[in-house]
């Protein structure tokens, strides 16, 4: 029978040749992030034994949870004949036509729908882009002025970047998600392309994500991207969540010297913005469904993270861009990919 052994390690102190042993290493093959077996019982019985305990040999075995043995075609089964599931995939590719349709077609929205955008709405995107993570603004503070940065309005460069900070740190999120290989596409290209329509890629992966598991086909193996991100997990969870702090400051402080009033008159052009401004109004919707997307992700992977973190983690899942930074910080190597 085919068996799933999730969240296992083992550290071996001495050169081990036990029967366990030599029972794993001819019957496991790694795979993504998990250890799939075809176990008789004998083994499955001796390697419940050394769970328990340190052989006399040297090596100890340890599991994070008890019987964490389950049949891979019984766990996908009870998920799919959740009748919930249905539901929420309607309701989601609802939520992508309506957020297609209403963003970026209908004249109804603030703003320039894309098939009639203005040359001001072009120039204000060139400029967002040139602003990147604030890169260009702060080479041009340091005196160095190889390309000048474009002087745009800090609570709308605060808003462009905050979005971005937070896509980017989606990428470990969606690599190291349990239900990543129902989706048969790249989620290279798919995270690529979220980095410049954010949910309008997201969306489609989050119904897609809760179709049937195809029991017939083997994992994916890990792209290039795919392992640099999970294995510098705690890296992009630093530089997204240093970026959409640095947002917030930029927003109310940034540019002091570009006349751009008080907090209060910041506040005051903050809104306007929105009511006036296509991008602007789009980037509301991405931070309320990013709100809702994050404590779904990390709910159904918190097990990808330490244990000494877990009450941590599922607690911020719910708080913005913190939750997902304390994911990131918080990812177990053993059970990353």
């Amino acid at each position: 029978m085919v068996l799933l052994l999730s969240s296992f390690s083992c550290t071996s102190f001495l050169p081990v040749k036990s029967s366990i042993q030599s029972s794993l290493v001819s019957h496991c093959r790694l795979g993504h992030g998990i250890v799939r077996k075809t176990l008789n019982d004998n083994v499955i019985s001796k390697l419940h034994v050394a769970v328990r305990k340190k052989t006399k040999l040297g090596m100890k075995i340890k599991c994070r949870a008890s019987e964490k043995f389950k049949n891979i075609n019984s766990e996908e089964t009870q998920d799919d004949n959740n009748n919930n599931y249905i539901v929420l995939q309607l309701l989601l590719w609802a939520a992508e036509g309506v957020y297609i349709v209403w963003l970026f077609l209908l004249p109804f929205a603030p703003g320039d729908p894309v098939w009639a955008i203005s040359q001001d709405t072009i120039n204000s995107l060139v400029g967002l882009s040139l602003n990147f993570f604030f890169i260009l603004p702060l080479i041009n503070s340091i005196g160095i002025h190889v390309l000048e940065s474009p002087v745009i309005h800090p609570m709308e460069e605060g808003l462009f970047n905050f979005v971005i900070g937070w896509t980017l740190m989606f990428a470990p999120l969606l690599f190291t998600d349990r239900k990543r290989n129902r989706f048969k596409g790249s989620l290279d290209v798919l995270w690529g392309f979220q980095m410049f329509l954010t949910n309008t890629f997201l969306i489609p992966y989050m119904a897609i994500r809760l179709n049937k598991a195809d029991t017939e086909s083997s994992p994916k193996e890990p792209s290039k991207l795919e392992a640099v991100m999970v294995d510098g997990a705690s890296v992009v969870g630093l530089i997204g969540g240093a970026v959409c702090t640095l947002c917030l400051a930029w927003a109310c402080f940034g540019r002091m010297d570009g006349n751009f009033g008080t907090l209060t008159d910041r506040w005051e052009y903050f809104l306007s913005y929105l009511g006036s401004d296509r991008l602007g109004y789009a980037f509301i919707w991405d931070i309320c469904l990013y709100t809702i997307f994050q404590p779904w992700l990390i709910g159904d992977n918190i097990d990808n993270v330490k244990e000494s973190s877990f009450n941590t983690v599922d607690k911020l899942r719910f708080v913005p861009v913190v939750g997902l930074v304390a994911y990131l910080l918080s990812l177990d190597p053993a059970e990353e990919l």
